[in-house]
């Protein structure tokens, strides 16, 4: 199973008026216009993800929707409370049992938990740091869910780095 972990794009800071929560904060323009070319870029390397989970904030609910529009041409996706800041990897391990079918699976979460979570999927311990970028991407292949080997960090790239792509 090819997993690819995102941190979600740019969001706005703080808590502008109307957003009364951090879990409401919206990517700004730069932050949709980054990730829509950071998926372009995957485009390009072939992905073609069965399926799109992604934490119930905002930001990262968008991210997920511009990634999903570009890669496969819908915005269909899963909502894992496991991706919100502050869940754990077993909690993620255990919503993503229940899809063990699928080959391709693209999550989209926070830091320093996506780190947190690459960490684990390669089991490199708690005190490895695995920093994402916002609209950062990284590919690990596991052989089952939950892992019962490390998994395999085939590349991690940063979002200019995305932007650069070209098959």
């Amino acid at each position: 199973m090819k997993l690819y972990l995102v941190r979600h794009g740019i969001a706005t800071p703080g808590l502008p008026e109307g957003i009364r929560s951090d879990a409401e904060r919206p990517l700004t323009n730069e932050g949709r216009a980054e990730t829509k070319q950071v998926a372009q870029g995957l485009l390009r390397l072939g992905l073609k993800p069965d399926l799109f989970v992604s934490s119930p904030l905002v930001r990262a609910r968008q991210t997920a929707k511009i990634m999903a529009d570009v890669l496969v041409g819908r915005d269909d996706m899963e909502i894992c409370s496991a991706l919100a800041p502050g869940g754990s990897a077993s909690e993620t391990f255990s919503f993503l049992r229940k899809f063990n079918k699928a080959n391709e699976i693209i999550l989209f979460g926070h830091e320093p938990d996506m780190g947190q979570l690459a960490a684990s999927l390669i089991w490199a311990g708690p005190d490895c740091d695995i920093p994402f970028k916002k609209a950062g991407v990284c590919r690990i292949d596991v052989t089952s869910m939950p892992p019962n080997s490390p998994g395999v960090l085939k590349w991690f790239v940063t979002p200019k780095i995305a932007c650069l792509i070209d098959r």
